[in-house]
């Protein structure tokens, strides 16, 4: 077995044999559902040398763990002489119940040998449960304890199969205990409340499940296999998550291998009833409120997009050049808030990618260019970042109008060039780069007392909405930087 893949540390543990180790993986692979269980903090120890070590610690899932970090690693010195060490050292058969405190809460602990099949000693286990718990433990169903103690020795035992394949326990599943037969010998009341919502309001102890209207296959494949199985199932309007785990006869005592056959046929089975009805109409609620949003992102991109077509026509009807250039550069702006709402009509998505959106706004701009600048080169290159929507859109204007800019006005004597758009970051900014090698900006010319109405869109969006600055430089060219903090922004990896 590969020291990646074991499930506990064995620093130190060099009693531990190789088939040592196999049997505990097999325990510890049941340890999160038996701490679920047991309502305790449960310590998997081992010896290393004089001292112990926690090979591995699983904290209790339906209450709060007594420690507020994992032990797993964790030494106790054999000077200490606690309870773990009456097992582990002194070959203790088992310590009884006794009060002690964990970080400073008043707790029951019980430690259980874990013994391998030649009855040897190789392991012990640490069960503490806070006091109040204990006591709350204490008063439930004399059924109920039977059926945790008897679980907890299978997995002490290595053998509770198939229980690393369920999902955790929470305080309020329904649990129910049915013999070989079938017959339904304890029902806790969060069972019968389940049974209840579907129709079966007299009690059900001493029913045979199998008579029931309801979906109860898991158990008896659970029975018949001997293995842990979880199913979810829908009766009527309710859907359930049921966890079945068979209940075997107890291993005889002494070595096993003298008991020949060891009995494993299940004398029964316990099943965990996990109502998750309202979780499930919580997420087809927001399923069909997310189609909706979907589905009004995409009308509303049709009909930018269709505002743009008829801006395009009448661009090309008007006899005025300032104003076809008007209404062409309206068209963009409309386009480019169109890009933002087509990635959004694709799926539930609270931020968008920007460097997709600037591949469709080059996309767009190659497409829309005037022929004269047809030979224009426009690259886009960089890291990827993501914004939400509203912030997505404000960037998206931004870039369009510093790359419209460009194409009109970097090259006003030249039928090629370069445009280059790249994605950078700073220590403390995300950067998009606009950058040409036309002509530079005129002499002079300071873009924050430009009354150019394209400049002061960019200028606001990048103030307001994105909280960033605009830098312009103009050497071989012109580079506009839009500096976008990155609290604003993350990455995608």
């Amino acid at each position: 077995m590969e020291s990646s893949k074991l499930l506990g540390t064995y620093d130190g543990c060099t009693d531990l044999e190789p088939e040592d180790r196999a049997y505990l993986e097999r325990i510890l692979k049941a340890l999160p559902l038996l701490a679920d269980i047991a309502h305790a903090d449960l310590l998997v120890c081992a010896r290393a040398g004089d001292d112990a070590v926690v090979v591995s610690h699983a904290a209790p899932n339906p209450v709060p763990s007594l420690y507020p970090r994992s032990q797993t690693g964790h030494r106790f010195l054999r000077r200490d002489r606690n309870r773990i060490f009456r097992v582990l050292q002194d070959r203790k058969e088992h310590a009884l119940v006794s009060g002690t405190l964990v970080w400073g809460a008043p707790t029951l602990q019980e430690v259980f040998p874990v013994r391998d099949r030649s009855n040897r000693l190789i392991a012990a286990v640490s069960s503490n449960r806070n006091l109040l718990e204990h006591e709350r433990f204490q008063r439930r169903d004399a059924q109920f304890r039977s059926m945790v103690a008897r679980v907890l020795d299978q997995g002490f035992s290595g053998r509770l199969n198939g229980a690393e394949n369920l999902g955790r326990f929470t305080e309020h599943d329904g649990v129910l205990t049915v013999d070989n037969r079938g017959i339904i010998r304890y029902m806790n009341s969060l069972a019968e409340n389940q049974y209840r919502r579907v129709g079966y309001v007299d009690s059900l102890l001493g029913q045979q499940i199998s008579e029931l209207d309801t979906n109860e296959y898991i158990c008896f494949r659970s029975m018949e296999s001997g293995v842990c199985l979880e199913q979810r199932v829908t009766e009527q309007d309710q859907v359930w998550i049921k966890r079945a785990l068979p209940l075997l006869p107890a291993l005889p005592s002494g070595p096993w291998w003298r008991h020949k056959p060891v009995d494993t046929q299940p004398s029964g089975a316990v099943v965990f009833i996990q109502d998750i009805t309202d979780e499930v109409r919580r997420e087809q609620e927001l399923k069909a409120k997310s189609a909706m949003i979907q589905e009004v992102h995409h009308r509303v991109k049709n009909n930018l997009q269709t505002v743009a077509f008829l801006l395009r026509m009448a661009a090309r009807r008007a006899t005025s050049p300032e104003a076809s250039e008007t209404l062409r550069q309206t068209m963009g702006r409309i386009l480019s808030i169109a890009v933002v709402h087509e990635f959004l009509s694709r799926g539930d998505q609270s931020e968008i990618d920007i460097r997709d959106v600037c591949a469709r706004i080059v996309a767009e701009a190659r497409g829309s260019a005037p022929e004269r600048t047809k030979g224009l080169e426009i690259t886009l290159a960089g890291e990827s970042f993501s914004l939400p929507a509203q912030q997505a859109t404000s960037c998206a204007l931004a870039v369009n109008e510093l790359l419209q800019n460009a194409v009109e006005h970097a090259f006003p004597d030249r039928t090629d060039g370069h445009i280059h758009i790249c994605l950078d970051e700073t220590d403390a900014s995300m950067v998009i780069r606009i950058a040409d090698d036309g002509i530079g900006l005129p002499r002079g010319f300071n873009p924050a007392e430009s009354s150019a109405l394209g400049l002061k869109i960019v200028q606001t969006l990048v103030r307001d909405d994105l909280r960033g600055q605009l830098n312009f430089c103009s050497a071989q060219g012109v580079t506009a930087a839009i500096f976008i903090p990155k609290d604003l922004c993350s990455r995608l990896r």
